[in-house]
């Protein structure tokens, strides 16, 4: 079985090895077969293998029909509409039953976002982690970020153009306004656009309506960065609610300007000073 990385922009970026494999396979699974044929009729390549579809509705039931498909010998090669199978992408789970069917799997290696990415904007790529996209629902995706704040690695994660302004308003809200980050918009196409800067700033750029595949890169927590005192910042709450400041409204202006996630604050203010 081979996992072909697919241009994520560019039909340029094909290698000559995922055109001889489109041209000799004797099935080839495509996430969405129209796209297939038009890359195909891009590249100038005759698929003369049977093309079938392998997408997120029918991966579990169309993986094992694969396999057995690779058990008789014959080759498959999976392609999705852009980067590697597996990678935020259907793949993962036909390579697990290809591997424990004892079948050989191999890739071809092809432009990724996550890597392009990462190279692009700016932050260290020495050492890096993949978040994938973050949960849909507010609280799921507020408790995902608050899992992440003291992560060191940057981080790389995907995001829809229509949610874009409110995760980076969620990250500011969990790393602080101030953490160096980078939106990644059409990666390789014609319109391509890097915008850097801090979460808070980059949150509102985007609330004017952003488009296109958006590949979101945030800097990790650096070791040297401040931590603040949690219970001076419950202090600060209590003072700013004795000047008549809706607790609420006091507990969000706090967290935002000491750069630390709102439900953080809020469940300290509740339990009071420590007594540590």
């Amino acid at each position: 079985m081979v996992l072909a990385g697919a241009p994520i922009g560019q039909a340029g970026d094909v290698s000559p090895r995922l055109r001889d494999a489109l041209a000799s396979a004797d099935v080839v699974a495509a996430e969405d077969t129209r796209r297939l044929r038009r890359l195909a009729a891009e590249l100038g390549v005759e698929i003369p293998g049977r093309v079938v579809s392998y997408y997120d509705a029918n991966e579990a039931g169309r993986a094992q029909e694969l396999v057995e498909t690779l058990r008789e010998g014959r080759t498959v090669v999976v392609i999705t509409d852009a980067g590697m199978p597996g990678v935020s992408d259907p793949g993962y789970r036909l390579t697990r039953l290809a591997v424990e069917a004892g079948v050989r799997v191999t890739a071809l290696p092809g432009p990724s976002a996550v890597t392009t990415a990462l190279a692009v904007s700016g932050l260290p790529s020495d050492r890096f982690c993949f978040e994938g996209f973050p949960p849909r629902k507010p609280g799921e995706r507020a408790r995902r970020l608050e899992s992440l704040t003291a992560e060191e690695r940057t981080m790389v994660f995907f995001e829809a153009p229509h949610r874009l302004a409110d995760t980076l308003e969620a990250m500011a809200e969990a790393f602080g306004p101030a953490r160096p980050a980078a939106v990644c918009r059409e990666l390789t196409k014609t319109y391509e656009e890097v915008r850097r800067g801090g979460l808070g700033e980059l949150a509102a750029w985007a609330a004017q309506g952003v488009k296109g595949e958006i590949t979101l890169v945030v800097a990790g927590f650096a070791p040297g960065d401040v931590v603040p005192d949690m219970d001076d910042l419950v202090a600060e709450v209590e003072r700013r609610t004795a000047t008549g400041v809706p607790r609420k409204t006091a507990i969000a202006d706090v967290a935002k300007a000491a750069g630390v996630p709102k439900r953080e604050l809020y469940d300290a203010v509740h339990r009071g000073p420590s007594t540590a």
